[in-house]
């Protein structure tokens, strides 16, 4: 099967610095992709390739098996939608989504017609006469959902698109963008450094660092076997030991443990024959409501932190901040790690 995106050793520059350095990989049609990564780490300029808005200095950019590296923003089968919405003030929000097939020379009647349609799929049929500016963050991105979707892209690149809403509001659209892109099977190209937005809505996601790719994996796998430090500590928060933390404990390579894999016993409490237990001093406690937070320094020296239940917080309620603790964990729970350096 011919793939939808094809990055083939993709690098591009900006005088010394590496943007993106030697970046390959491919995207399947009708696939949900997320490039995951803190800030500066190449995933939108690796979108801004995919849109033809920047070309690159090295490497071929393909859509569906063409090399598009050269090719023009307005000649390839792609839409962007974008955080700020984009959307035109002075248009109703029907002109707005109609503005597409306007500027291909489509009838006003069909145009219309189209527009209507893709306002009823985002659930905005009723709001066609209204202006932006009399719609809400959520509704505003439903139509610059529908102005992108109108013209039926094999490929949707969505930047940042739910970066502006609340908390409550983006969970929401995140159910309704992962349920309109099955609906209509169009490839979903998902930037964003919201662990949260691309481990609940994506087939697969890409984790980037300083212009690579660390790793790339189904959302669960990402999770529970990162493969190096820097997915480990990006993608959950994992605690992770280095090779002299490892040795300390009896273990011969890097590994990372995530915080609810880990028990907080007073230094007097016996533990279960077979965890590796790591003595430290209690930092901190923070209250995240169906959990708490044990930030612990360890004698090898780093803040590590348990993810502690209520009804377990409560049973060591009386360990005061400053006390010496043991953290523990099952030693089938951590995970080797092939480098832990960032």
């Amino acid at each position: 099967m011919t793939s939808a995106i094809e990055f083939k050793r993709v690098s591009r520059l900006y005088g010394d610095l590496r943007a993106v350095d030697d970046v390959s990989f491919r995207i399947q049609p009708g696939e949900f992709f997320a490039m995951l990564g803190p800030s500066g780490s190449g995933k939108t300029t690796c979108l801004r390739l995919v849109a033809g808005f920047d070309v690159p200095t090295s490497g071929q950019v393909m859509l569906d098996g063409v090399d598009v590296s050269g090719v023009p923003p307005y000649e390839r089968n792609v839409n962007t939608v974008f955080q700020d919405y984009a959307l035109f003030p002075h248009m109703t929000v029907l002109e707005n989504v109609a503005y597409g097939p306007r500027v291909r020379g489509v009838s006003a009647g069909e145009r219309a017609q189209r527009a209507q349609e893709m306002l009823e799929l985002v659930q905005l049929g009723s709001l066609g006469a209204r202006r932006p500016a009399q719609l809400s963050g959520g509704q505003r991105q439903r139509v610059a959902l529908a102005r992108a979707l109108i013209n039926h892209p094999k490929v949707l690149l969505l930047d940042e698109p739910l970066g502006a809403l609340d908390l409550k509001l983006r969970e929401e659209m995140q159910i309704e963008l992962k349920s309109l892109q099955k609906k209509l099977g169009i490839t979903f190209v998902y930037v964003t450094h919201d662990q949260g937005e691309a481990l609940s809505m994506a087939d697969r996601v890409a984790v980037f660092n300083k212009g690579r790719i660390e790793q790339i994996a189904e959302p669960r796998g990402l999770y529970l076997r990162p493969g190096t430090a820097f997915v480990a500590r990006f993608v959950g928060s994992a605690n992770v030991a280095d090779s002299g933390i490892a040795r300390t404990l009896g273990v011969p390579e890097p590994f990372a443990i995530r915080a609810e894999n880990i028990t907080v016993a007073s230094e007097n409490t016996l533990v279960s024959e077979g965890n590796i237990c790591a003595p430290g001093a209690l930092v901190a406690v923070q209250f995240h409501g169906a959990a708490s937070r044990w930030q612990v320094r360890l004698d090898a020296g780093e803040i590590w932190s348990a993810l502690v239940s209520e009804e377990d917080s409560r049973q060591l309620r009386d360990i005061p901040v400053g006390a010496r603790v043991r953290l523990c964990w099952p030693r089938e729970a951590a995970v080797p790690l092939s480098s832990a350096g960032d």
